[in-house]
């Protein structure tokens, strides 16, 4: 199934004039950039979690005198 699938993709490709190719590429690029936007914020948020975790709990365990 799978490979019928690039199977069909390659052949509408040969089908594309310069213009369609190049349509296609940008929409692919700005798919490709939201994932990678996505997944860079994603990221950032779990690192600033776990940097408010090790806060808290290095504050927890100060002794006041």
């Amino acid at each position: 199934m799978k490979m019928m699938s690039k199977l069909a993709i390659l052949e509408s490709l040969d089908t594309m004039d310069h213009v369609q190719m190049e349509k296609v590429l940008q929409y692919i690029k700005g798919v490709l950039r939201q994932e990678r936007t996505t997944d860079s914020v994603r990221f950032r948020q779990q690192a600033m979690e776990q940097i408010r975790l090790a806060l808290g709990n290095d504050r927890s365990h100060k002794v006041t005198v």
